[in-house]
């Protein structure tokens, strides 16, 4: 019996083949998606590494000391490849410029990333500075003569997350929905084993910390980018518009209250810039007031020193910031370096004296209030408080004024000490004299 080989019809050619080409796009997807897992891996192991490095900086004459620096090491790895610093963070600059201050005075300075956990101290250290948690964590293992400075950019982390959560709860009231914090950060104990505080805001973020006692020292943030003057803008085309530009958190920065106010006020405009797909559930509780409200216009993160940026700056008269918590707000000093007025809460962290409003509560009411005190102020009145700001960020936030500030705190520390060991140093000689 002869049995034929049956031939596969041409239905069933194509069929196979679309299952061939199926299953192979797939195990190619599968594939892809292993090699990319692996890849981000990798690239993230390589960069924790990089992170537990030391960064080792020696003066230009003979050192008289060493100094400890635990804040970022991202701009001295790029510093020492030849690559340029970024201006989207003001501490990529002011990292550079505290270890300078101490290379200046003849001090070799190590610099570490502040949340390196792996660092021990292998000699003795004159200062040590710190932004967070290493504070607490090296003050114990170091020289007992060593100076400690907590260097403070934000207000004390128990005064934040107690803001944020009253602002998610203020939420909750008015709008009958549940968010969740978006800045938790544990407290840290930094200010408490600290000598000294160097502190990046005004008397708001001062209070914060005065609790523990400590000598504190102002130092201004300094501004990622500088704009020309608003001397030449169109105050009165442009009066009715305002901006509010943050990032992270936009409850506790107050983004909410500003579109709620805004939503009340069609004569008015604003725009917000920051990273709102990044929340998905803020984005959906506000998706009316951020894509449906003809008078709120919403970008994504922007990029201060882009063209887009500068051609809605030129269009704007004003930053509406209600903050609930900041050390100095960085988005509203480069507002003020842009010349727009500021309307921001105290706890901003940014003085703005007779050029801008200060918000007590913010309140929806108060802003409200507030926009359309600046919207119907009369334009030659405009420009002067635009200029003042302008001029103000100018004069008080730059990388040189911080800079300055910075080395005259060290300054002024290193005479404390001086003083205390004279006065110390009188005390035992009074303390033989009297034995004899």
């Amino acid at each position: 019996m002869v049995h034929l080989l049956r031939v596969p019809t041409i239905r069933q050619n194509v069929f196979y083949v679309n299952l061939f080409k199926t299953t192979t796009l797939k195990v190619g997807k599968m594939v892809l998606n292993i090699l990319n897992l692996f890849v981000t891996k990798v690239k993230a192991r390589i960069e924790y590494l990089s992170k537990l490095k030391v960064v080792s900086l020696k003066p230009q004459g003979p050192s008289k000391g060493n100094v400890l620096l635990s804040y970022r090491i991202e701009p001295f790895l790029l510093q020492q490849a030849g690559k340029p610093i970024p201006n989207d963070q003001s501490w990529n600059w002011e990292c550079l410029l505290i270890a300078q201050t101490f290379l200046d005075l003849n001090y070799s300075v190590d610099v570490i990333q502040f949340h390196n956990e792996k660092f021990v101290p292998q000699k003795n250290y004159d200062f040590f500075i710190d932004i967070r948690h290493r504070m607490e964590a090296l003050a114990p293992l170091l020289n007992q003569d060593c100076i400690k400075i907590f260097h403070i950019d934000i207000a004390h982390m128990v005064f934040r997350n107690t803001a944020e959560y009253k602002r998610l709860l203020d939420l909750q009231h008015r709008r009958g929905i549940t968010l969740l914090p978006q800045r938790y950060e544990y407290p840290n104990l930094g200010i408490e084993y600290a000598d000294y505080g160097t502190v990046l805001g005004n008397d708001f973020t001062v209070g914060t910390f005065k609790y523990a006692n400590k000598p504190l020292f102002q130092v201004p943030i300094s501004s990622s980018q500088v704009y020309p003057s608003p001397e030449d803008k169109d105050f009165e085309s442009v009066r009715k518009r305002f901006i509010w530009i943050g990032s992270n958190a936009l409850v506790l920065k107050g983004l909410d209250l500003a579109l709620e106010a805004f939503a009340e006020m069609p004569e008015c405009h604003l725009t917000v810039f920051g990273p709102i797909s990044n929340d998905k559930a803020f984005e959906k509780a506000f998706y009316k007031e951020l894509y449906e409200t003809p008078n709120i216009h919403t970008f994504g993160w922007v990029n201060v020193a882009s063209p887009e940026f500068l051609e809605i700056i030129r269009n704007s008269v004003g930053l509406v910031y209600p903050s609930a918590c900041e050390g100095q707000a960085g988005a509203v000093i480069t507002c003020m370096q842009a010349g727009l007025i500021p309307i921001i809460s105290y706890e901003s962290g940014a003085d703005v004296y007779d050029f801008g409003e200060i918000l007590q509560t913010s309140s929806v009411e108060e802003i409200k209030a507030k926009v359309r005190k600046i919207a119907n102020t009369p334009a030659a009145e405009l420009k002067t408080m635009a200029c003042k700001a302008w001029e103000y960020a100018r004069t008080n936030h730059t990388k040189e004024k911080f800079a300055q500030a910075y080395r005259n705190a060290v300054e002024q520390i290193l005479e404390d000490q001086r003083r205390k060991k004279q006065i110390t140093s009188a005390s035992s000689k009074k303390a033989v004299t009297s034995y004899r």
